[in-house]
């Protein structure tokens, strides 16, 4: 390929694609290639007031991208993995896996609770029924509700009550300290106590200042659902610059398996001269054959985005280790299974654990998930 022609990448405009288009570009231009960003509006982009599953067919951030290469508008689209169909158009590669990021889950809460401090009744926030089913799975007790959002926009609404409670508390506060000069009374511990201001040794307006960009965010948004914990991708959080704004405790990747390709990105473009550079320059092996892994899985399962199905996949040694979840909506049923894959006939091995999980009773909750 001419390195003199620029290569147009297509991305969605939200600040986490965004971040990961520039992931992609950076690699290309340091093999010398001119890079030209081009973002395109998805489905799920136009449709926020929805969960993700109900937006119809699997891929509705996805398919926006792959229809401008298609048509010859651009020459390759950025995605993350674990939002692709598995079924891709005859034409289309996956021309990269770059190298993959954490592919586990975060609870992220204003405290830093883990999931067994949360109290009884706790509200957790997702629009994934994955997740929904494994914290279920995990605390029955618990209340999970529909999540809607980027990144950023789901912290600002998990950390939107507590600080706009703490905005009030602050203006009482000052109120009560102009009152009682107003009044010329004594200021000592039997009018306002030392713990207050202890609490409050700086003013409203400096308070604040002091605040993150994602703070500050949140002390304007109109809260819905006072959400106690949210439960986040750790990649999309470290790629987006926000994992130290807010409170993480990691999930265990073999009590909450992640989505299938969870952490990593997927390069698609024409098969040809694009596609080779692309994967010369940025394909990683171990990535793609772990993921691949997975979205065999997935693909055999057939449950989409529709239903409730975590899979995980790496490389040790010789073997590729496979752990998989499937459960019904509520959490309540399972069926669970760690693999070895041997590595040199992982993909038909893969099929074979994905049909094995089907005769168990996977094919029954998955098509549960679908009546639902």
């Amino acid at each position: 390929m001419d390195k003199s022609e620029p290569i147009r990448l297509a991305t969605r405009g939200s600040q986490l694609a965004r971040r990961q288009a520039a992931e992609v570009q950076a690699a290309l231009e340091d093999r010398r290639y001119t890079v030209e960003i081009v973002e395109v509006e998805t489905e799920g982009d136009r449709i926020t007031d929805e969960r993700i599953q109900d937006l119809g067919k699997t891929g509705a951030f996805v398919r926006a991208l792959d229809e401008r290469v298609l048509e010859g508008e651009v020459d390759a689209a950025v995605h993350s993995m674990k939002d692709m169909p598995t079924d891709v158009p005859d034409d289309l590669v996956t021309a990269a896996v770059p190298r993959r990021a954490s592919a586990g889950d975060v609870l992220a809460t204003v405290e830093g609770e883990n999931l067994d401090d949360l109290p009884e009744g706790a509200v957790v926030g997702t629009s994934s029924l994955r997740r929904k089913a494994q914290v279920l799975n995990a605390r029955p007790d618990l209340t999970v509700e529909p999540i809607r959002g980027n990144v950023d926009t789901r912290l600002e609404k998990l950390l939107a009550p507590a600080l706009q409670a703490e905005h009030e508390r602050r203006l009482d506060y000052e109120k009560e300290q102009q009152s009682a000069e107003a009044r010329d009374q004594k200021r000592d511990g039997d009018d306002i106590h030392q713990d207050d201001e202890r609490e409050y040794d700086r003013d409203v307006e400096e308070w604040f200042s002091s605040l993150s960009e994602l703070e500050r965010a949140a002390m304007e948004r109109e809260v819905e659902t006072e959400y106690d914990a949210v439960v986040l991708a750790r990649a999309g959080l470290e790629r987006s610059g926000l994992a130290y704004d807010v409170a993480l405790t990691d999930l265990d990747v073999n009590d909450h398996v992640p989505a299938p390709g969870q952490g990593a990105l997927a390069v698609t473009a024409l098969d040809g001269d694009v596609a080779d550079a692309v994967h010369t320059a940025l394909d990683h092996p171990r990535s793609r054959v772990e993921t691949t892994t997975e979205r065999v899985v997935l693909e055999e399962l057939g449950g989409g985005c529709i239903a409730p199905i975590g899979v995980h996949a790496f490389i040790q040694g010789g073997v590729v280790r496979t752990h998989v979840q499937v459960f019904n909506e509520d959490g309540s049923e399972s069926v669970v299974e760690t693999r070895e894959l041997d590595i040199d006939d992982y993909a038909p091995e893969a099929r074979d654990l994905a049909n094995d999980l089907r005769e168990r009773g996977a094919a029954d909750l998955i098509a549960e998930a679908r009546r639902e």
